[in-house]
């Protein structure tokens, strides 16, 4: 199944999965990377994301950008 089709991700816009909203622990797998890794992070301001409520999110796109921006 593709992931466009799952009902438990979130996309800003549509389904592109481009703009899929990730949470911290998805992120992480994302990026294999440790979860408290990516909210320390997060909260220095390192890498993009936003904080809701008490949880951070991570936009794909956004953390796409960013680690091509960081591997040049």
């Amino acid at each position: 199944m593709s992931d466009h089709k799952d009902p438990t991700r979130i996309y800003i816009g549509g389904n592109n999965q481009s703009a899929e909203v990730m949470t911290s622990v998805e992120a992480a797998q994302y990026l294999k990377m440790h979860v408290k890794t990516i909210c320390r992070l997060a909260k220095e301001g390192k890498i993009p994301a936003r904080k809701v409520g008490s949880e951070w999110r991570f936009l794909r796109s956004v953390l796409d950008s960013w680690l091509a921006e960081a591997l040049v």
